[in-house]
């Protein structure tokens, strides 16, 4: 995934925020149009050098899983020695790029049994990631998987347990999760800078080929390069064809669509800013509106949940959109909503905005507004929400960086890592469902504590 982009809307910065005003009760009449916004810096995470190596192999050596790579062996201690994939021209370039010295099968079963393995990323399609999981769990090797973290519903509780049996590390890959925008959306909302959450959205768009998983086929791609059957596993047997092997999102077999690809990430942004279970109803509609190209999944979809009440948060209601027809692009954020204001999340920044008005039961402050307002002799001004944007530093390293640290912590350490299989589960059943509803027509009932569809 592309680095999300700051939000394009927002209005040219003007100056600091009169925080004081705001605090001693004053109102937006009070406050001029300009000096509204507060920009503050996150700071970077400062990461200590490892003590021990890690061995780590990567099996489905594509897009992600390469991407994956590269950015695991930035963290110190950690050394790629071995790659499984269906197809020899990435198993020859992972050579390349990491050293001759790489071990490379098509037989991911042969990485798992070798003892030089500490850890592995799955970044297979998405109908291998339960099973090659729980086989690499079952072999004592730690597991960063990506997401979503199965490709139905109904395999994630075998996955759950095979963690848990297991006592090793395991981690889904939806890197936001460990970005420094989330972790100052958790800390603001857990302090009522916007009151109570009763809404949240999420809208992620794309309007280019390779966006919307138009990739590229190898030249040379064919039944001698290509290991056919591996690629399919449990999918339904069908002839060779090249498109379903590197153009898998667009088939269901293999894939979950836009909502298994992206939904799921705000959904885990949102149950960790919101230290939320998940929904209790799900429902979707959209339509494949324009990449008519032989695919089996909408590029537009509209997904609708409702949240129950819990210990962590009163009930709300979320929308969350993917548009791979957007004719502006790089459009990407979580907004959460409450009773006095609002934030628009990102990986890399916050922008928090508070709407501050006289309480009609507060005659005095209501009486100096207007005084105020006759002094100036003119009408009063409508003024923005009070605004205070959190970006993060210069030198941040990112939240793909950071979610690999805490990671690898966890084989290092045994702490309890960002995104582990239950937490995974509760982000992915929420975007599988959508497929369910949209495909099936339906209203799906889902048990957020219990991790179960309701029949």
């Amino acid at each position: 995934m592309k680095k999300p982009e700051r939000p394009q809307s927002r209005r040219s910065f003007v100056g600091h925020l009169a925080a004081g005003a705001l605090a001693a009760g004053a109102t937006p009449a009070i406050l001029s149009a300009a000096g509204r916004k507060d920009v503050r810096t996150l700071a970077a995470r400062r990461h200590q050098s490892a003590n021990d190596q890690i061995q780590l192999a990567v099996i489905g050596a594509g897009g992600m899983g390469m991407a994956d790579v590269d950015t695991a062996v930035r963290v110190p201690g950690v050394k790629l020695v071995a790659a499984a994939d269906c197809y020899e021209g990435r198993l020859a370039r992972a050579k390349e790029v990491h050293g001759a010295d790489v071990f490379t099968t098509r037989d991911y079963r042969e990485i798992l049994a070798r003892d030089d393995v500490d850890a592995v990323i799955v970044g297979t399609p998405d109908h291998w990631h339960q099973q090659i999981s729980i086989d690499a769990l079952r072999a004592g090797k730690a597991v960063y998987c990506e997401k979503p973290m199965v490709h139905r519903i109904e395999q994630g509780m075998d996955l759950v347990r095979a963690q848990q049996e297991s006592g090793k590390t395991f981690q889904v890959g939806s890197q936001g999760m460990s970005s420094l925008g989330n972790e100052k959306a958790k800390q603001l909302l857990a302090e009522g800078a916007i009151g109570e959450l009763n809404y949240a959205e999420g809208f992620w768009a794309r309007n280019d080929p390779i966006g919307a998983w138009q990739y590229e086929i190898p030249e040379d791609a064919s039944e001698e390069t290509v290991d056919w059957d591996m690629f399919l596993g449990s999918a339904p047997t069908r002839p060779f064809d090249p498109l379903r092997v590197f153009r898998w999102r667009n088939y269901r077999d293999y894939g979950t669509g836009v909502s298994g690809d992206l939904f799921v990430h705000l959904f885990s942004s949102l149950h960790f800013v919101a230290d939320s279970k998940g929904p209790r109803k799900i429902m979707a509609q959209g339509g494949l509106r324009y990449w008519k190209d032989g695919r089996e999944v909408p590029d537009v979809l509209l997904g609708m949940f409702d949240y129950p009440e819990s210990g962590a948060h009163p009930p709300f209601n979320l929308s969350l959109r993917v548009n791979f027809v957007d004719g502006t692009s790089g459009s990407t954020f979580l907004r959460l909503v409450g009773s006095e204001g609002a934030m628009d999340v990102t990986w890399t920044e916050v922008v928090l905005r508070r709407n501050k008005v006289v309480s009609p039961t507060d005659v005095f402050l209501q009486m100096k507004a207007d005084e105020m307002e006759q002094a100036m002799g003119q009408r009063a001004e409508m003024l923005p929400p009070a605004e205070t944007v959190y970006v993060a530093e210069d030198d941040y390293w990112g939240a793909h960086y950071d979610h690999f640290m805490n990671f690898f912590r966890g084989v290092r350490e045994g702490s309890p890592v960002a995104e582990d299989a239950v937490f995974g589960l509760r982000a992915a059943a929420p975007a599988l469902a959508c497929n369910d509803s949209y495909f099936e027509e339906k209203v799906v009932a889902w048990d957020p504590e219990t991790m179960q569809v309701v029949a």
